[in-house]
């Protein structure tokens, strides 16, 4: 099983129950093919640029654990739902330091 990061941006004309269903449908896909190791809702900000004539979108990452094949699947499902402005899934290497700063001199 592989680690991997993910940050997904919506729209923000949603209501909060709208956002949150979308959100839950995504944290049980993850599930379904891994293990979700964490989940930080990071609301509703401003994008560095217009998306789709949206200028607010709200961020959610998920870190998550799963066989390498599955970041492709959720890839395309990102893409065909409606709701969802943008998306990243990154893969994260082993050993990487937890905070950015925390190595030692």
């Amino acid at each position: 099983m592989a680690k991997y990061e993910t940050m997904l941006v919506t729209n923000a004309a949603l209501d909060e129950e709208a956002t949150a269903a979308l959100v839950e449908k995504f944290k049980t896909l993850i599930a379904a093919n891994g293990t979700i190791d964490s989940v930080e809702e990071w609301g509703r900000r401003r994008l560095a640029y217009p998306i789709n004539k949206q200028n607010e979108g709200v961020y959610t990452l998920i870190n998550f654990e799963s066989a390498p094949e599955f970041p492709v699947e959720l890839d395309r499902v990102y893409k065909i739902t409606d709701g969802v402005i943008r998306s990243l899934i990154v893969a994260k290497e082993e050993g990487t330091p937890a905070a950015a700063g925390t190595e030692e001199k």
